[in-house]
């Protein structure tokens, strides 16, 4: 557990020395000035319109990050050489996937809580008011959708570069959000094999749906049931373990030539 812990320790000491706390410093100042925005345009006093767009930026901006950040960890220690002696040292390749999914993890939770204090102190700040135990229900569901995601970026660069690997989890985790939730309309109006097709989409990609309540915050609906809560975090976690067993899986075998990589 230590080792884990110090690979993810690394991944935000990286972070830190990087441009990419300037990157979340203007998604930020993003997210502020489109809620305060809404206000000019006389929306401010409609609140339900602040928490609605500032819940949807806080998703999209910690899908970019989740993606962008954990996509390229194990591509750069490759492309810098570094692997081989994080490799060298007694760490399993199994540590070293679970310390970068760590690291990944929580540094984009870490930042989508930010997303959320900001858009929780415009809302009151405007008038308005959104139930704690509902928005804390709604970001823990979203940050267990996040570590999927995170899973989802290491397992394709465990195989490919950080382009590629960025490129697939857009696309496979774009198509989960919003394709699989219609399947079963469109599962409807097909036959044969374009069902069949369907099918296998609806039951092979994730779905990130199950962890989405924003409709529940934004209309303040109430608390999620504790069994339907339970039951989506425990649909996460297996997501999450088994994207990880597939990421150490395609990385154990993997061999590093020193010469490849000049």
């Amino acid at each position: 557990m230590k080792r884990i812990i110090a690979i993810a320790y690394v991944v935000w000491l990286n972070l830190l020395r990087k441009k990419d706390l300037y990157v979340l410093f203007i998604l930020l100042a993003a997210l502020l000035v489109t809620l305060v925005s809404l206000n000019i345009f006389g929306l401010g006093h409609a609140t339900g319109y602040v928490k609605d767009i500032g819940l949807l930026l806080t998703w999209i901006f910690g899908w970019i990050l989740s993606i962008s950040i954990t996509a390229r960890q194990l591509p750069t220690e490759e492309s810098r050489r570094t692997i081989f002696p994080l490799l060298a040292k007694p760490l399993t390749r199994g540590q070293l996937i679970m310390g970068k999914w760590v690291g990944s993890w929580s540094v984009v939770s870490t930042a989508t809580a930010a997303f959320y204090a900001l858009t929780y102190l415009i809302v009151v700040g405007m008038g308005g008011h959104l139930t704690a135990p509902v928005l804390v229900q709604g970001f823990v569901l979203h940050a267990t959708a996040l570590g999927v995601v995170c899973a989802m970026a290491l397992v394709f660069s465990t195989r490919m570069n950080s382009d590629a690997a960025c490129t697939l989890t857009y696309v496979l985790s774009g198509a989960s959000f919003l394709v699989v939730p219609r399947i079963p309309q469109l599962m409807a109006k097909e036959t044969g094999l374009g069902s069949d097709l369907l099918l296998i989409l609806y039951n092979f990609l994730p779905h990130f749906e199950a962890f989405d309540i924003r409709r529940r915050i934004v209309h303040d609906y109430g608390r999620m049931p504790s069994g339907l809560f339970a039951l989506s975090l425990l649909y996460g976690i297996v997501l999450i373990a088994s994207l990880l067993l597939i990421a150490w899986i395609a990385y154990r075998k993997k061999h590093f030539s020193r010469g490849s990589m000049l």
